[in-house]
């Protein structure tokens, strides 16, 4: 009785200043990056040029940014209890099914059904291929980074959202190429370059999981897990949201031409692609609901599930088709629309916590 009485009091506590007025500042944000491409543009030229590795398209600014977004949330997992995950397997089975059966192919579906036919009147259908060559780049890419952002604001079970997330990496090295080559209609001989992907995962998340790893092992060590799960920790929620911040900036400053030069089509790309979250996040949670997983799960596997890895879609659809493309600019769209549907998914999951059995004593 006391976890059900609890739960909802913990996630609200960690709600500060900038989480409780975050959809503020995203909406902040989005139009400052885009005032900085435009007025700065010798400056985002510069930023945008910063690269690891020729051709990668992984800037090393948002790398940077997301590294500061993601190792908090990877020293809060104790891989002791990992073990759990094996107890409870339904949460990421379904995480599994809604991510590489349902989520890539009724984003194809409803990109190609908006594009082809319903804006068929103020597209070319050059665009209308373009715009769903993006929209399935994003929907084939799960998210990895903003998880544990999202996560973090439903009072998820990080050691979980981890195991689901390393999963899907894992998978996408496999399933992301083959299933943009089917879905992308017309562009049997399409190429996703395989570096681009796999430098991707390691920048995007070995590398904050290695070093949230040895940062948690260090501290705990030295200092004691009492200090830093309950003085420690709570300090970086700000670190976080600020890089979320930051990232937002500078992804909207490097394609700002291409979204002031197309604003007209940025609405009409955002329908499908905001249909789509709230479809995969209300089957993710339905199911999960369905299955009685705890909330603790369901609510990341549902914000998983209706999510896209932005910075691995935005750096592929540049590599593919260039950064002023109708591609590149549907997946800049997918963040666009994301990060505040997601906050009212997160929000909605909050709301609901009640609908989910309370946690059984002594389990993560």
């Amino acid at each position: 009785m006391s976890n059900t009485l609890t739960a909802p009091a913990r996630a609200a506590a960690r709600l500060g200043f900038f989480e409780r007025y975050l959809s503020f500042w995203v909406a902040l944000c989005m139009v400052t990056g885009i005032v900085v491409g435009k007025f700065l543009p010798s400056f985002t030229a510069l930023l945008r040029g910063l690269e690891f590795g020729k051709g990668s398209q992984i800037n090393v600014v948002i790398a940077v940014l997301t590294w500061l977004m993601i190792t908090p949330m990877m020293m809060k997992v104790d891989f002791s209890s990992i073990r759990n995950v094996g107890r409870r397997p339904a949460g990421l089975l379904v995480t599994l099914l809604v991510n590489w059966i349902i989520k890539p192919f009724s984003m194809a579906l409803l990109a190609s059904v908006f594009f082809r036919l319903i804006f068929a009147a103020f597209i070319s259908p050059t665009e209308a291929d373009q715009y769903i060559a993006g929209c399935v780049i994003l929907a084939a890419a799960p998210c990895t980074a903003m998880v544990f952002v999202w996560s973090h604001l439903t009072n998820g079970d990080p050691a979980y959202t981890l195991v689901q997330v390393s999963v899907n990496d894992l998978i996408m090295l496999v399933l992301f190429v083959p299933i943009v080559q089917f879905l992308v209609h017309g562009a049997s001989s399409l190429t996703v370059p395989f570096a681009v992907l796999l430098t991707s995962v390691i920048v995007f998340i070995v590398v904050p999981l290695i070093a949230g790893t040895l940062l948690r092992a260090w501290l705990v060590g030295r200092h004691g897990r009492t200090w830093f799960e309950g003085i420690l920790l709570p300090k970086f929620a700000r670190v976080t949201i600020a890089a979320l911040l930051a990232t937002l900036v500078f992804i909207f400053a490097f394609q700002a031409d291409n979204i002031t030069d197309r604003l007209s089509h940025v609405l009409l790309i955002a329908i499908p692609i905001t249909l789509q979250v709230y479809f995969n996040a209300g089957i993710t949670y339905g199911l999960m609901k369905w299955l009685k997983v705890d909330h603790s799960v369901a609510a990341p596997g549902a914000l998983i599930g209706a999510s896209n890895f932005f910075e691995l879609a935005v750096a592929t659809a540049i590599a593919l088709f260039g950064p002023q493309s109708g591609a590149a600019l549907a997946t800049v769209v997918g963040v666009l629309v994301e990060v505040p549907v997601m906050l009212s998914v997160c929000a909605a999951c909050n709301r609901t916590r009640h609908w989910f059995p309370a946690p059984l004593e002594g389990e993560v």
